[in-house]
């Protein structure tokens, strides 16, 4: 079934940038663009239906490439202790900190973790993301990893949002291995990630590389049980401390690696020759109240493509706003606001393994797109908060949201 789509103008994000059209129509056929263009070209088709835009902006559809939207309970107790001088080594002692998710999220039903984490996808949906990755990782054993997984694959099939699924089981040391963490690595790689993959419930593998976490000599371990795979990996690398983790990312031909707080230039160049993604959390950097910056000048200089994510998480960025993350790079990070459009459409694309069909309004590209009621595209990033008027369009077919 074919659809114009009237009266708008576009900010297809080709290339990274706006690469505006104006006084555009949009063709779609089915779930894809078949044709884009100014409206005074706009050829002849036999349409089902013309929607009259209104003079709005339309972008392509919002990419969150990095949450980890499932998970159980909340750490709100924890985020008032923080508040009143209680240091995290204090909190985790107390059995606070990812153990607390972890074992909230093992306690949970499958039906629970889907309702709530339904609750949170929606939030995301009605601020124009379209597609969004969700990891695992607070179930840090078989059972329960294969639980979250399975709310992932669940949420993509029941929201009007493509999901990838992202195995996280190198996250954090779980209680029954303490002081063994070698041995927990051979469970992810030996038990863990070929069972989860054989299900169908992983599209990438992702670890976390610190030194409050996994070495880069044990994440490699993790990365060759990808590999074996045929998964794609990403990394939680430079976000306390520099243990070269991006560059370890690079070596692997990562999607992404992501925070990067402590990046270095050398790291910066790893990046660039492998066409590994920045991921940039600035959620995360205001929460934990950071105070080293994402090194984004080194990234422009070298061409490493950078994107932007809410990290949404209970621990150290409960963020329910990609939008308000485009706000917070422009601030925090001195991005621009076409840079950070470009971090949640064509680079979170990019991010994800997507850039064929997702994150840029071109031919042949899924038809995924957002019509605000804006005046210009940087009034995205401009607003802080509440709610921007818009009509969301996912695979053709317009949401109700």
């Amino acid at each position: 079934m074919r659809q114009v789509w009237r009266h708008c103008h576009a900010a297809t994000m080709a290339g990274g940038t706006y690469s505006v059209i104006h006084s555009a129509a949009i063709v779609t056929r089915a779930d894809r663009i078949e044709w884009i263009g100014p409206d005074s070209e706009l050829p002849a088709v036999d349409a089902a239906h013309v929607h009259d835009l209104g003079g709005a902006w339309v972008t392509p559809g919002l990419v969150d490439c990095h949450t980890h939207l499932v998970f159980g309970g909340d750490r709100s107790r924890e985020f008032e202790q923080r508040l009143q001088g209680v240091d995290y080594a204090t909190i985790a002692a107390q059995g606070g900190g990812i153990a607390s998710t972890v074992r909230a999220t093992r306690a949970a039903t499958e039906d629970e973790l889907f309702a709530s984490a339904h609750r949170r996808a929606l939030h995301l949906l009605r601020d124009g993301v379209t597609t969004l990755e969700i990891k695992s990782g607070y179930g840090l054993d078989l059972e329960n990893e294969r639980k979250m997984l399975r709310v992932a694959r669940r949420l993509g099939q029941t929201l009007p949002l493509t999901v990838r699924a992202t195995c996280l089981a190198a996250h954090a040391l779980p209680p029954e291995f303490t002081g063994r963490p070698d041995e927990y690595i051979d469970e992810v790689t030996l038990r863990m990630l070929p069972a989860l993959a054989a299900e169908g419930l992983v599209d990438a593998v992702d670890a976390f590389c610190e030194h409050l976490a996994f070495t880069p000599e044990q994440v490699e371990r993790v990365f060759r049980a990808a590999v074996r795979l045929n998964l794609p990996v990403k990394l939680h690398a430079e976000q306390l401390s520099s243990l070269h983790g991006a560059s370890l990312a690079a070596r692997y031909g990562a999607l992404s690696a992501d925070h990067l707080e402590y990046l270095t230039e050398s790291d910066v160049l790893a990046m660039a020759k492998a066409g590994t993604v920045a991921v940039l959390l600035p959620g995360a950097f205001y929460a934990l109240r950071e105070t080293q910056l994402p090194p984004v000048d080194l990234l422009r200089q070298h061409g490493v493509p950078i994107a932007i994510s809410t990290d949404l998480n209970p621990g150290t960025s409960p963020v329910l706003s990609l939008r308000l993350m485009l706000s917070m790079a422009c601030t925090l990070f001195r991005m621009t606001p076409e840079e950070t459009l470009a971090g949640v459409t064509l680079n979170g694309a990019r991010a994800l393994g997507l850039s064929a069909t997702h994150g840029t309004l071109e031919v042949g590209k899924v038809a995924d797109f957002v019509a605000w009621e804006i005046t210009h595209p940087a009034e995205l990033a401009y607003w802080v908060g509440g709610d921007v008027a818009k009509r969301v369009v996912r695979h053709g077919a317009l949401v109700d949201v």
